[in-house]
């Protein structure tokens, strides 16, 4: 099966009530643990590649791993730029092969926003791939998108119409309250989505993808394996899954996971350091890593999402 586009994706999703998960991949035993995770679980998939990570494990090698992941999965799977903040970024990914990118113009003005996002889709619709725009920033740091609390603002369902019709954009990204990397929200606080604003977007762009960044669980048990084992994480909680149920049965068409991959591989490797010191082959911590983020996975697509048995 060759790689898709997300476009016959979401509108399963949509009607269904389940959202598609979007998975940052940066090696190879993570898109491993993903592809075996969504392949036992027949799901659907998109693999998501920041810029970070291409500049890390090369964008040649990342894409001829996914390949080899539809080799051996025949699952429909969606490649896709994360948070491109550039024309000629996301040209590049267009150019070599991803059916999806991410256009994030949301640091400029509401204007300059527009003009960017309409450029990215008017190259990559001639040629064949789709695109994620988005409105609202998200507070938090994840390679190299660093917003702080007092940068982060929810988004304006005012504008989104406008937004979604001026530059021809495939899905929106929205802000109501999640936020990027491990330091969600602090202990004691009650997490909070905004589905007042996720319903006003709902009603204002019937039948519309949305798409929600910044929305691992930091799962405690391997922020506790970390701690446990030589690390220092403050405590912090991630968003309820509860609340990520209920967005995927509404608009909401794609949830994007990063943090729970690393804390997953990071927690197991120190665990397996902890208890076998004198090993030095990659392998055999890489192995119990690969596993660990199977796991996670299979659990995030059949309790979460719910895109189990759809692909």
């Amino acid at each position: 099966m060759p790689l898709v586009t997300s476009t016959e994706m979401f509108k399963k999703a949509y009607e269904g009530g389940y959202a598609i998960g979007a998975f940052n991949v940066n090696n190879m035993e993570i898109i491993q643990g993903i592809t075996e995770a969504a392949k036992e679980e027949n799901a659907p998939l998109i693999l998501q590649v920041s810029s970070g990570a291409r500049k890390y494990a090369n964008h040649t090698y990342l894409m001829k791993l996914i390949e080899a992941a539809i080799i051996e999965t025949d699952l429909p799977i969606c490649v896709h730029l994360d948070h491109g903040d550039t024309f000629e970024l996301c040209k590049s990914c267009i150019d070599g092969g991803f059916t999806s990118v991410m256009i994030d113009g949301s640091h400029h003005s509401f204007e300059e926003n527009i003009a960017l996002t309409r450029q990215v889709v008017e190259y990559a619709h001639d040629h064949g791939v789709v695109v994620e725009g988005e409105l609202g920033r998200l507070e938090g740091v994840e390679d190299d998108v660093k917003v702080s609390a007092e940068d982060a603002s929810y988004t304006n369902p005012a504008q989104v119409q406008e937004f979604v019709e001026r530059t021809g954009v495939d899905s929106l990204a929205i802000a109501i309250g999640t936020s990027h990397g491990a330091y969600k929200f602090k202990p004691g606080t009650k997490p909070q989505l905004r589905f007042d604003i996720l319903e006003e977007v709902e009603k204002r762009l019937p039948g519309f993808p949305i798409v929600l960044h910044g929305a691992s669980s930091v799962i405690p048990e391997f922020v506790q394996m970390i701690n446990t084992h030589g690390g220092n994480m403050p405590d912090a909680i991630g968003v309820p899954e509860d609340m990520l149920r209920r967005a995927a049965s509404m608009a909401v068409c794609k949830i994007n996971i990063d943090s729970d991959l690393r804390l997953a591989m990071t927690g197991t490797i120190r665990k397996y350091f902890a208890e076998h010191p004198a090993d030095f082959d990659p392998r055999q911590y890489l192995k119990p890593a690969r596993a660990a983020i199977k796991e996670m996975v299979r659990h995030k697509l059949v309790d979460v999402l719910g895109c189990n048995g759809k692909a």
